[in-house]
């Protein structure tokens, strides 16, 4: 009878782990809603929105490196690059001194080659973690500096304003990125097909598979075929297009790009995969719950904000959270072993 009982309360909380991250999003709502005045009105809700898209594509590609067992600290770094990338292609165009021209881009091209930068840097980060094995920790790092230094570089640390384009430049539509449809935020919409895209991807493809089986055992992994290196490589390319998606999206609701745009983002990407469940360990992870931590994190910010709490204790507060989500993932993965060895005996 008491194994039985141990067993329910177990698989109770089993069950109650594995769902926290949306019971948290229900109590942060319930709580700021009594706390902070007119928080559950609908204009709140869209700038949430507007708030979680950001964080929310940039953790998506968190998602997929994590899971691999990496991290990567460029994101925010890239974020603030790819923004510059597009102000400065909207201002000032391309020059090519050799030919003395100065080349013009439409909107559409100026995201194409945004985020074709977004992935460079992103293959750059794979080829130096798999070539040169590199700790990801350390090699992110490093391009965090470098993307942040090159976005300063751009502009002499100066910001592109007014990024609304000319017309006889045939370059205007910018701020469609920034703008809503049917009183929906364009980047929320541009959220969840991302989102759908590369939960397909993560879940329904042999590339995904490899991507946990790397996470779960990077030996084994390579034993069964498959191609480690590559892998790795387009995760952090996925993760850098990620970044380079938000900069064009942050730069274009601000109607402008600094260089400074992005710094700590990594964080916040970070926070809301591992809320959403994916495991600092590597192997388990879903871009479904990264999504659900991301609103958590989106609702924490502006609820603190509209409560008039201090960016300081922002800070303290949001460490503080990953610092329980992982404790809580270690607590589930034990759980999790637990109960396997127990089923195992029991068959025996």
């Amino acid at each position: 009878m008491s194994a039985n009982k141990n067993s329910s309360n177990n698989a109770l909380a089993m069950t109650l782990l594995k769902g926290r991250t949306f019971i948290v999003l229900i109590v942060m709502l319930i709580f700021f809603s009594f706390a902070a005045k007119n928080f559950l009105t609908l204009n709140t809700m869209l700038l949430i929105g507007k708030h979680v898209a950001l964080y929310g594509i940039l953790a998506i590609g968190m998602t997929y490196v994590i899971v691999t067992g990496g991290i990567d600290l460029s994101v925010g770094a890239i974020v603030g690059l790819a923004g510059m990338i597009a102000g400065g292609l909207l201002q000032k165009g391309l020059t090519l001194k050799i030919f003395g021209v100065t080349l013009y881009f439409s909107v559409p091209m100026v995201v194409l080659i945004t985020i074709l930068i977004g992935a460079l840097i992103g293959v750059v980060n794979g080829l130096i973690i798999t070539r040169f094995h590199v700790a990801p920790f350390i090699a992110t790092l490093g391009m965090m500096y470098v993307a942040r230094g090159l976005a300063n570089i751009h502009s002499n640390g100066a910001t592109y304003s007014d990024l609304k384009g000319y017309e006889a430049l045939g370059n205007q539509g910018f701020g469609f990125f920034g703008a809503s449809v049917a009183g929906i935020p364009v980047g929320l919409l541009i959220l969840v097909l991302l989102a759908v895209i590369f939960a397909v991807l993560l879940k329904r493809t042999s590339f995904g598979w490899h991507v946990f089986s790397i996470g779960g055992n990077e030996k084994a992994a390579k034993l069964s075929g498959v191609k480690v290196d590559k892998v790795k490589i387009l995760v952090y390319m996925i993760s850098g297009i990620c970044a380079a998606v938000v900069g064009i999206i942050a730069s274009s609701q601000l109607a402008a790009a600094h260089p400074a745009t992005g710094e700590s983002w990594e964080m916040n990407a970070i926070a809301s995969a591992v809320l959403g469940g994916t495991s600092m360990a590597g192997g388990i992870g879903t871009i479904g719950g990264t999504i659900v931590g991301a609103f958590v994190i989106g609702v924490i910010n502006d609820g603190m904000v509209m409560c008039g709490v201090s960016e300081f204790w922002q800070m303290v507060i949001k460490g503080l959270v990953i610092v329980l989500a992982v404790i809580i993932d270690q607590f589930q993965r034990n759980l999790q072993a637990k109960m396997a060895l127990k089923a195992r005996n029991e068959i025996k």
